[in-house]
């Protein structure tokens, strides 16, 4: 893994590219072929930004 960011703006930037690679995935998806698989993985990607969103308020404390 890297190293941890701890720079506010890095923290954003980091969020902002994950967030667009899941709303990238998400026009990706046929609805009427989508399975539980794939709204199982939707589910973690957001679970995993909200605990680096955690992490990162953590690290600001």
């Amino acid at each position: 893994m890297g190293s941890p960011i701890k720079e506010s703006n890095t923290q954003v930037v980091f969020l902002k590219h994950r967030l667009n690679a899941f709303m990238d995935l998400l026009d990706a998806i046929d609805p009427e072929e989508a399975d539980l698989a794939d709204i199982d993985r939707m589910i973690a990607i957001v679970e995993e930004m909200d605990a680096k969103c955690r992490e990162f308020k953590n690290r600001d404390e």
